[in-house]
Order: C-alpha cells, then structure tokens, then sequence
C-alpha cells in the first residue's frame, strides 16, 4: 500500500475479536470547515490528503450538519439525536452551560459497553464529562488541537498500547476555526508541519461573501489553516497504515459547520449547514464515488454503531413524549436515536434512499437566541425563523472579523453581502422556501408567492411532524403564534 504524505482522517471498529478481525474506526472533525477542499472542486484550496482520502472511499455531496454550531453539532454527532431532545442547545463552555442530559447514551460509551476501547484527540467540547466518557483523552502536545502531525503521533502510540481489542479513535482538530477576531493561527509554529501560504489578491471569495481586499486577506488566512488541517490528516493515515490496520478501520472525515464567516456558520442556509463527509470504508466496492444521498449528523452514530455490529440494550427515553403512543414497560425501553444507517449507501452510492432530512438549530453562544427549523425536501428546502421579529444574531469572532467590520465601515445596510443585501442577511421572513436546484444561493423566497402555498403548507405539516416525533419543544411555536 501507497505510503500517506505524512498525515491523517477518521473511522469505526466492535467486539473482541482477533486483531486481524477487529473493526476499527476513526471519526476525524474539523472545524468550520465548509467544502473549501480540492476534492469538492475548491480549485483555491491545496488539499492533497483529503483528496486521496475521497479517491479511496466515498464523498457525500449532500451531507449536514443539523445545528450549524460547533458544541451543539458535536452533540449531535457523538449520539444520533437532535441535540433540541438532550438539551445540549449551544456552548458547553464559557457563559453557554449547556449540557446534555444524563440519562442520554453517546456513541464512545455504547462502544465501550460493546468491546471497544476509546479515545479523544484534540477538542472535546461537549458536556458533562461523564456522558461522553472515553477511555483516553491524549492531548500533550497538540497545540491546542492544531497540530495534527503530534495528535496523529498520540493516536498512534494509543493503538499500539494493547491491540486485543478494536478501537473508536474519535480526533477534532480546532482548524480552521478562527482564533480571535482576525486571526487562523498561523503565525505560530507546529512542528512537523509544512506551512502552505497563500496570496490574497489572487484568491476570490466564494458568492455568499462580498468580493473586498480584508475578505481576501481572510480567505489567505482560512486556507493556510485548510493545508494545515490536511497536513494532519495526513499524518494519521500514516499511523493507521504503520500499525496495520489500514484496512480494518472505517474512517469519517466531516466538519462540525460551515466556515467562521458571517453567511455561513450559525446558519441554516448552504455554506453553513452542507459540509463535507468522506467515508472509507475497507473492502469499499467503488472507491472513489460521489452520492447525492442526503444525510446528517444524526446519521452518523447509527452508521458507527451498524458498522461495528453494536447493538445497545435496553435504555432510559429522553423524555415521555418520544414514546410517541408505543405502550412500553418503565426501564424497558429499547435505545434509541433520530437518525439512520448510510452503511449500504458506501456500496451502492446512486440509491435515492435518502432524500429528506431536518434540521434544528437553536442558540450559539448563549446570547445567540434564534431558532430555525428546517427540511429539505426533494429539490426544496423550507426553513421556520422561530424567533424571526429579532435581527439575526452574530457569534462574537465574526462579529469582531475584518469581513463583516467592512461592511460596517461601509455603512449601507442596502449594500450587497454576498447574493444578499446586508437587510436581507439580518432580517429574515418568518417563512423561507427556495428551490435548490433553479436557486442554489437561496436568494428568491417562494414562501409568498400563491402558487407555492400547497407546497409550503406541505412542508410546514412535515416539520411539525418531526418535531413531534423528535421531542422539540419549540413545537409549541405553531400553536401560540
């Protein structure tokens, strides 16, 4: 087998098993991170890892992430549930407080109960400590979580402790997230690392930005932490090729949300919420696939879970309205989580078994109040602005950003932002509905016009189903407004 560059990426595994029979896997989340990658035709990018990475699995063209937020998103993935059903809305950490209720099983403790051993790299962010327990936590040296080369060295000390048992190797780099107003972290050094620079005036922003010097300034500065980001990556397929198990480990690659600019992260509409995934999976039928079949966050605990034949027992509901009529015994009920397994989708990547998903995102930071719900459906996607007589809120690093601190300086709130004017960006409809395939920029809202209105009210009944279904208690909105 090809030896990697020099870095990493991320999986799944089961049982005690001989080690040649182990299914291991390694999850790997970056973040802010959207689809500046090369293999997602991000020509700007330098990406030679990750790219390699999608020629040898799959790449998920539609994939989401369910709250646009890193805390809550992360929630998200490490149970399978709507983080509006565990209480984990935003930040864990600082002024946020929020947390996940006990009674919730994540994904590293059901492993642990089926066999696995588990470890965390890099950043954690979730909480308590205790519901998202894992065996190790190996975060000497890291920088903070962006060296990748030294967390890739960590992990790979890690799987060669005690090779009786597979392993769930769970590693979050911070990159690309920002750190502070204006800066990616760069000027530091990562040993190991290989800086990759790029020059500003050459670089143009993607549409859902304005086109000005500063966000050029901070698309040379994003992308510098990219190449940085796929350095590790990198690294870790190395490890896993050195220590054997290469082709026993299911590795995921995703990010947590959209990029740290205004337009994206935080938000429901594309460059927030639609996020790269590459998938590689041993014995893989047709490495190197794209599919269009529409998944989430949510899915990804289940898919871990199919993959390495866990099935959890018997355990606590979130709360008793998610027993949705079903007569159950107390402390009898079966576990569960909201999502699906897109295990088969690996080998059979044109099936259009997934083509629906909702989405739920309700605070960042907590100051950061503004609920969305959100489904996609087929070619349209409809999003409920909960909270929509407030302007949308901004998380404080991209409030603080050159990017939108030139829009600002510009004052004229009728000046483009992006496709949108800076009215249009902060103050939103109650009721937005595009057409993603006439309308992928989500400019023109359908939600008004007559000949949508079987449509919208179709989609409307939809959400509310699932927020029913799904424990939300924002369903309550529909009712007293």
């Amino acid at each position: 087998m090809l030896k990697w560059g020099l870095f990493l990426a991320g999986v799944l595994t089961c049982t005690a098993l001989p080690a040649a029979e182990h299914k291991n896997v390694v999850v790997f989340v970056a973040d802010d991170l959207g689809m500046q990658l090369g293999c997602y035709g991000d020509a700007q990018a330098k990406t030679p890892n990750l790219d390699r990475l999608a020629r040898e699995g799959v790449r998920f063209e539609q994939a989401h992430c369910t709250t646009a937020s890193c805390s809550a998103s992360r929630s998200v993935i490490l149970t399978g549930l709507y983080n509006h059903a565990t209480g984990h809305y935003g930040h864990a950490h600082a002024d946020g407080h929020f947390s996940t209720y006990e009674s919730v099983r994540t994904l590293p403790v059901l492993l642990s109960e089926g066999g696995y051993r588990t470890c965390s790299i890099g950043k954690y962010h979730v909480a308590p400590e205790y519901v998202y327990h894992f065996d190790a936590y190996l975060n000497e040296g890291v920088s903070g979580g962006r060296n990748g080369v030294r967390m890739a060295q960590n992990a790979g000390e890690w799987i060669k402790e005690d090779d009786s048992k597979p392993f769930f190797l769970y590693v979050c780099s911070t990159d690309p997230h920002r750190a502070g107003a204006s800066s990616f972290a760069n000027e530091k050094d990562y040993p190991g690392h290989t800086p990759v620079k790029f020059e500003a005036k050459s670089l143009t922003p993607p549409n859902w930005l304005p086109d000005q010097p500063e966000v050029r300034r901070e698309m040379a500065e994003f992308y510098e932490a990219i190449a940085r980001l796929d350095q590790g990556v990198g690294a870790l397929m190395t490890v896993l090729e050195e220590t054997g198990h290469a082709d026993d480990t299911l590795v995921l690659f995703l990010s947590d949300n959209g990029p740290p600019f205004p337009g994206a992260k935080t938000n429901h509409y594309e460059p927030g919420s639609r996020l790269p995934l590459i998938v590689r999976k041993p014995g893989l039928k047709q490495a190197g696939a794209t599919t269009q079949a529409r998944v989430t966050w949510a899915d990804l605990t289940p898919t871990i879970l199919d993959w390495c034949e866990v099935q959890p027992g018997p355990g606590v509901p979130l709360r008793p309205s998610e027993n949705t009529g079903e007569r159950k015994t107390a402390g009898k009920q079966q576990y569960r989580n909201h999502g699906k397994s897109f295990l088969k989708v690996l080998d059979d990547p044109g099936t259009d078994a997934f083509d629906e998903i909702f989405l739920s995102h309700t605070f960042h930071e907590v100051q950061m109040y503004y609920p969305m719900r959100t489904v996609i459906s087929g070619r349209y996607k409809y999003i409920y602005n909960v909270a929509h007589q407030l302007p949308y809120p901004f998380a404080s690093d991209l409030y603080a950003s050159p990017t939108w601190q030139g829009v600002l300086a510009r004052e004229d709130d009728q000046q483009m932002y992006g496709r949108r004017t800076v009215q249009q960006y902060v103050f939103r409809a109650q009721h937005e509905l595009y057409d993603l395939v006439s309308d992928p920029d989500e400019i023109h809202n359908l939600a008004g016009e007559p000949e949508q209105a079987e449509r919208l009210k179709g989609l409307q009944e939809k959400l509310q189903r699932w927020q029913k279904g799904t424990g939300d208690p924002w369903v309550t909105k529909w009712v007293y407004e």
